[in-house]
């Protein structure tokens, strides 16, 4: 990677669902047609609305106050329990999950199911009493919301279906991801060698590179492919100073240390320390978005902090954050993971959509043969430095309760050991990014 690519943070993730059929070739047509675009540009066709329905258009969404609340409260509580899951099947590794971006490819999948399916998909996501349409009209705004908060800010959501050519989806279910997801519909032949390379150009694309192959192959018996790309680059509102960066030892589990890179900068922070942790807030251009660095303290550990990291915790620490005097330390570090989330999401209690003789996609398309889920795969990438991203935020918490009163004592928070690492939307309370960092590379 060039100089210039390290002189950015940039953090990347992709999430693919794939939806298979039991039987290899017996794939059937269902039903008239509708347009639909394929990879190409070109005019392909799927089944129309047997009932001659219209799908009911999405509203334009208008500002802030009007996400609904208990969809972000639903993705911050299925996001920590994911991480959770993730983190312990991946013990010892740095680890990084994207929680927005899984919920929102997994709310995609979600139109398509019906019954026992549909039921365990909404517990595992924390729907709740949330329509259907609640949380397409909810996800909707927070797409709208998310993106580009900021002329500093470069955040992009995006979202694409992939069709096996020749087979008829219900139009309900494409038009629901085209209009209140934004998703792009292609229909590609899947029997086509470089029809994976379709797919992974468009990551590569909406990633600007960073995740460049989600799709290896295409079997016989795949008939769509969900895909949900974030992007997101942003600066420090402030800076680290590269002239003060030097290598320091930091400290890994077992008594080990290696030499990194840390980064260091005294200024006025959102600040919290109690006797498990210090934490700071560091925002990025105006403020509205930030990374919240939480490190245990000597007679804690990462383990014993991810065990008090429940939502009520969270919502809690979040308040409690007050302006203050002090020098932040912070290791320079990137970050790559990927993993194949049905384990996580079995654990979870989403089993049903994964077994191929139970699953039930029927609001998904009509075949003899049984659909369900394959498949769940997920990138992350991030590189932290000096610099930071390009991202900003048009609003600040921080600034907000800065009437607090100040602590007396400058903070020196020196992260030399695992810590966990957060990107969180303060507008909103989105939480987009979270993390451990127990080896940083």
């Amino acid at each position: 990677m060039s100089d210039r690519c390290h002189s950015r943070i940039v953090i990347s993730n992709v999430i693919v669902t794939l939806l298979l059929m039991s039987g290899l070739l017996a794939f059937t047509r269902a039903g008239t047609s509708r347009d639909l675009k394929n990879a190409k540009g070109g005019e392909m066709k799927l089944a129309g609305n047997k009932d001659n329905q219209p799908v009911k258009d999405p509203p334009h969404p208008s500002t802030p106050s009007s996400v609904d609340s208990r969809l972000i409260a639903a993705d911050t509580r299925f996001g920590f329990k994911l991480y959770s899951d993730v983190m312990k099947k991946n013990a010892g590794q740095n680890v990084l999950v994207a929680p927005a971006s899984v919920a929102m490819a997994l709310a995609m999948t979600y139109n398509g199911a019906d019954g026992t399916t549909k039921a365990a998909m909404a517990r595992v996501l924390e729907f709740g009493e949330l329509s259907l349409e609640e949380i397409n009209r909810a996800n909707a705004e927070l797409k709208k919301i998310l993106e580009n908060p900021d002329p500093k800010v470069q955040l992009q959501i995006a979202n694409s279906l992939w069709a096996r050519q020749g087979l008829a989806f219900k139009p309900d279910f494409i038009k629901r991801n085209a209009d209140w997801y934004g998703a792009q519909v292609s229909e590609l032949d899947f029997n086509d060698p470089g029809a994976p390379g379709r797919i992974n150009d468009w990551v590569s694309g909406k990633t600007n590179g960073k995740i460049s192959k989600i799709v290896d192959s295409i079997s016989a018996d795949s008939i769509l492919f969900l895909v949900n790309a974030l992007y997101f680059k942003g600066k420090w509102t402030d800076e680290f100073n590269k002239a003060l960066t030097r290598d320091e030892p930091f400290h890994l589990t077992g008594g080990r240390e290696k030499t990194r890179p840390m980064m260091r900068r005294s200024g006025d922070y959102p600040y919290l320390e109690n006797k498990d942790f210090q934490a700071i807030s560091l925002p990025y251009g105006g403020g509205r978005l930030s990374m919240y660095v939480f490190l245990p303290s000597n007679e804690s550990s990462l383990k014993m902090f991810h065990q008090s990291l429940t939502v009520a915790n969270w919502d809690t620490w979040m308040t409690r954050f007050v302006h203050k005097d002090g020098e932040i330390v912070l290791p320079r570090f990137k970050v790559e993971f990927a993993s194949d989330l049905i384990d996580a999401l079995t654990s979870l209690g989403m089993g049903v959509a994964f077994d191929p003789r139970a699953a039930n996609f029927r609001n998904m398309i009509e075949l003899r043969e049984n659909a369900y889920i394959s498949g769940v795969k997920h990138k992350t990438y991030a590189d932290v430095n000096e610099e930071g991203t390009e991202a900003a935020a048009a609003t600040s918490v921080g600034i907000a309760i800065t009437s607090a009163r100040r602590p007396s004592e400058p903070f020196r928070m020196v992260v030399d050991r695992p810590f966990f690492w957060a990107i969180r939307d303060n507008e909103t309370g989105a939480v987009l990014f979270v993390g451990s960092i127990v080896d940083p590379q």
